[in-house]
């Protein structure tokens, strides 16, 4: 029989909809609940593409005696990390503070007025069993001492939320922080630090725009070792494209096998400006190899773009059964290769592949590199029939969850990239994200978090979605002079502003007329996708340069500020909050590009957009349109030259002379 989970909107809690385990899903009448019965809360926090959640789930979850030991005594709440990452914010932070780290599945035992007394990650039924037990001994017999003890750890995680020192970031600030990133980097294997290891999407946008700003060779060289070594490793879908969302290992070799969509989201964006930046042929191959999976495989039926695909693949009963569970679709062994190409060209692609009798990965299965540059026509032939091969096999779940923030963060990419990589295809796939998502996650005015087929989710947006949706719509803009995509985003920072700062300020992840939690969440670093504050910031600078707000300016500045001891101290995890500096320092670069008609072929526009993208400087917004444009503040009162395609070049609000060719314009913004 189904649990509540059954009729939920998140698919991660639909996961758990048949456990045995009497679940509630957060909520005001399950608190109620705890209250009112006198009982501590397991809380359980995890994702649909989770493996290490899949696995607690199969062997706990699942399981009569576990269900036993939590319906005895504790009140059972599941939640999706994704679709409330406020809760998932604020408990993560005590499990880090209680045991130094943390992930997912998360594990925390609270009393029932939400005060943590224990937390933990994945824990064997073993485990979780004995923890149950002597929790629950301790809550009935030590209730004091425990009580005293939560209610110690939540003032003290109150009194870290509150403490905020703005911090303002300038070209200093920027050169060492490439110094120190510097120091840190992997000569051998690319990227920052050792394992597990993963895609650095923010700080390589980070480094792309400061080589821009100011030429420096160290800081495109981590970029080019970086892309290119993940591009040859196993972390690269070599078949298919798209990245997963992280490598066990620190040469790239073995991923952790979901992909999801806010790093290929985000990487899209990467390569595509990489290609533009060196027209490097692997940042072109990636590129569209990312594209292509968030069209094909991440696009919704409402055009929007789901989570993520699993981890895991479905191999029981199947001749794949003796496989590993975790990336079953993706792995591969040499007589694999050679059933479907034949023995010589299966041995070639092995050696290619990195694809041996060992394996790199489990039960003597290899997941694919591209260990050098192959003959292209050979490898177009082998590649489609390895993909056939590959589609006949059991295929990971997916996520269909539709994610505010992270949709947003996918229209900017497409949008940058439709330009780039001079795809269309990809620009009208932004735009029926952006009218969808608009469409269907703003409800009576206000944002909300996540909807699936259209059904919109009960929970708030928070800070990044209103900061990430706001980021893309202004880049759509800049990509088809859309000027409902600028009035949209403005219309959703001037919310942020109003409800997401308090008095001091400072701004947090929940809005102000949110769920009180145990604390307020106030995110500062850039993690696998942009904080809250520097997605908002990023946003509020774009829509200043466009607007001529120098409110909005204002607010950018001191949003940049907050997370500026962060970015200084470790700037891995600050690559937004650096990005959107760099935008800060080259900018407000805004040039304006006007017709007397609407055409953008070659005799129009489109020459003088391609120069202006192609520039790269960090500090650049880019307005066109007819001459009579609406709603375009760069466009009022700048007519053309005679009648020809005219561009008008503007440094910090003072503009130059119009300019009227493309080679022009390019010596313009040298």
């Amino acid at each position: 029989m189904a649990n509540r989970l059954a009729d939920s909107l998140s698919p991660y809690l639909r996961q758990h909809a048949d456990n045995p385990v009497d679940w509630w899903e957060w909520s005001p009448e399950a608190l109620a609940t705890a209250r009112a019965q006198d009982r501590p809360i397991f809380l359980s926090v995890g994702y649909a593409a989770c493996h290490w959640c899949h696995v607690m789930a199969h062997e706990s979850f699942e399981d009569e005696q576990v269900a036993a030991a939590l319906d005895d005594g504790w009140i059972s709440i599941k939640v999706d990390r994704e679709e409330r990452p406020d809760i998932d914010a604020v408990y993560m932070q005590a499990t880090q503070a209680l045991t130094g780290h943390g992930g997912w599945p998360m594990t925390v035992l609270l009393t029932p007025e939400g005060d943590p007394f224990f937390a933990g990650t994945y824990l064997p039924k073993g485990d979780l069993l004995r923890l149950l037990d002597a929790a629950g001994d301790a809550w009935r017999t030590r209730r004091d001492e425990l009580t005293t003890s939560a209610g110690t750890i939540a003032a003290r995680l109150r009194e870290m939320t509150a403490t905020s020192n703005p911090s303002p970031l300038g070209e200093d600030d920027l050169a060492r922080a490439v110094e120190q990133l510097t120091a840190a980097r992997d000569p051998a294997h690319g990227g920052f630090g050792g394992a597990p290891k993963f895609p650095p999407s923010m700080v390589l946008q980070w480094l792309l725009r400061h080589h821009a700003r100011t030429g420096s060779t160290s800081a495109l060289a981590m970029v080019e070792e970086t892309c290119e070594a993940m591009a040859r490793g196993g972390l690269h879908d070599q078949l298919a494209g798209g990245l997963a969302r992280y490598s066990v290992d620190a040469a790239w070799v073995v991923p952790h096998f979901e992909k999801m969509l806010y790093d290929n989201a985000q990487l899209l964006r990467v390569y595509a400006r990489w290609h533009a930046a060196t027209g490097a042929p692997t940042a072109r191959r990636v590129a569209d190899g990312i594209a292509d999976v968030l069209l094909r495989d991440l696009g919704t039926d409402q055009g929007a773009f789901a989570s993520a695909l699993d981890a895991d693949t479905p191999v029981a009963g199947t001749d794949l059964a003796w496989m590993p569970t975790e990336g079953a679709t993706y792995v591969w062994t040499p007589q694999q290769l050679a059933d479907v190409l034949g023995a010589d060209d299966g041995a070639r692609a092995a050696e290619l592949l990195g694809v041996s009798e060992p394996g790199t990965f489990e039960r003597g299965t290899s997941t694919l590199q591209m260990l050098a540059d192959p003959d292209e026509q050979w490898w177009d032939d082998v590649r489609q029939r390895l993909l056939a091969a590959r589609a006949a096999r059991p295929q990971p779940a997916r996520d269909d969850k539709v994610v505010t923030s992270w949709n947003g963060l996918a229209i900017a990419a497409l949008a940058e990239a439709a330009a780039l990589l001079q795809r269309p295809e990809l620009l009208a796939a932004a735009t029926r994200c952006a009218e969808h998502v608009l469409a269907t996650h703003l409800v009576d005015g206000r944002l909300r978090r996540t909807s699936i087929a259209g059904r919109t989710s009960s929970a708030d947006g928070q800070l990044d979605d209103h900061g990430d949706l706001a980021e893309g719509l202004l880049a759509l803009h800049q990509a088809d002079g859309d000027v409902r995509w600028l009035e949209a985003a403005v219309d959703l920072l001037e919310q942020a502003l109003d409800r997401f700062r308090d008095e001091a300020g400072t701004w947090h992840d929940t809005a102000h007329d949110a769920e009180t939690l145990m604390t307020r969440p106030r995110t500062e670093t850039d993690n696998a996708e942009p904080a809250g504050v520097s997605a908002v910031a990023g946003a509020l600078l774009t829509a200043a340069a466009l607007t001529g707000r120098t409110d909005l300016r204002e607010a950018a500045l001191t949003a940049l500020a907050q997370p500026g001891q962060i970015a200084r101290a470790e700037p891995r995890f600050a690559g937004w909050t650096l990005a959107v500096a760099e935008a800060a320092v080259a900018g407000p670069l805004q040039v304006a590009v006007v017709t007397e008609d609407n055409t953008e072929d070659e005799g129009g526009a489109a020459p003088f957009l391609d120069v202006a993208r192609r520039s790269g400087s960090p500090g650049l917004v880019l307005a066109h349109g007819r001459t009579d444009a609406l709603g375009q503040p760069l466009l009022a009162d700048r007519p053309t030259v005679a009648g020809a395609p005219t561009a008008y070049v503007c440094r910090g609000f003072v503009c130059e002379a119009p300019v009227t060719t493309p080679e022009a314009l390019a010596e313009a913004l040298r």
